[in-house]
């Protein structure tokens, strides 16, 4: 069904998207506007496929073809099967990028987007008619060629065939498809507001030794890989507090979707998590 995906945003999430399909056996191209964020994050790409080889996850020939099979381009090539676009959380900008990508691509290309909140059917409302029924959610998690779970939304224009090819072929290459319907957070994100939420008002300020209790009790009595602390400094805590301010107005301001001032206070700040070295933990 695939075999040339184009990955719009060379991130964390974009770079990981284009890794796993990579891995799948696809011709993948990665763009992003900034040459920087394609150079590193294509390092970044080679120093993992290394390291899995090294470990006996692949062999040399496997990742030989993998650094071949992946490129960076200014331009995606017209006849992709897939675009999915994993850029910033704003509506705005998507709507402006598809459009454009709806110019460009053949008919046969599918249009997606990996927001994590931002409804499908705000951003493919402006797409031709014929372009509506080939837009999704791919909604994937980081990191993205390690977790398996895979979010395949239906707007109200998708066709169901297509998200059903889209989610058994997801399933033949390992990951977990959940197949949901358009809807605020979709399933994970509206979920997961709580796990946030609850413990930043136990916390409720900056106190790295609460922190590290609340993380370290819902591992250990929980039974959750990672407590919800450490989870939102991999995740990027500004990015974090963007998922929860959307799915807060998608809900009508209901106070238990609702973001808490700490999240504020550390976007505000610059502390973000890993990448900045400093967020609930110091990295």
């Amino acid at each position: 069904m695939l075999t040339k995906v184009a990955v719009l945003g060379a991130g964390t999430m974009g770079s990981g998207i284009a890794q796993w399909f990579t891995q799948c056996g696809m011709n993948v191209e990665l763009s992003d506007n900034s040459p920087e964020a394609l150079s590193i994050a294509l390092e970044k790409i080679h120093i993992s496929w290394d390291k899995l080889a090294a470990k006996g996850k692949f062999t040399e020939d496997q990742v030989k073809k993998f650094k071949k099979d992946l490129t960076t381009q200014e331009q995606f090539s017209k006849d992709c099967d897939l675009m999915i676009e994993a850029i910033v959380e704003r509506l705005d900008v998507k709507v402006d990028v598809f459009q454009k990508m709806s110019a460009h691509f053949d008919e046969k290309t599918v249009l997606a987007t990996n927001t994590s909140s931002i409804p499908i059917d705000a951003i493919a409302r402006e797409l031709p008619t014929t372009r509506k029924p080939k837009f999704i959610g791919l909604h994937f998690f980081n990191p993205a060629p390690i977790m398996k779970l895979v979010e395949v939304v239906a707007g109200h224009w998708s066709d169901p065939k297509l998200i059903n090819s889209l989610g058994s072929w997801i399933a033949a290459n390992g990951k977990k498809p959940a197949l949901c319907k358009d809807g605020p957070g979709f399933i994970v994100n509206r979920l997961a507001r709580n796990y946030y939420g609850e413990p930043l008002r136990i916390v409720n300020n900056e106190n790295e030794k609460k922190s590290l209790e609340v993380d370290t009790i819902l591992k250990e009595v929980g039974g959750f890989r990672m407590g919800p602390f450490e989870l939102m400094d991999l995740i990027g805590i500004d990015i974090n507090y963007s998922v929860t301010q959307s799915v807060w107005e998608s809900f009508y301001y209901e106070e238990r979707f609702a973001p808490h001032a700490l999240q504020r206070k550390m976007v505000t700040s610059g502390r973000l998590g890993k990448k900045t070295k400093a967020g609930f933990y110091e990295y």
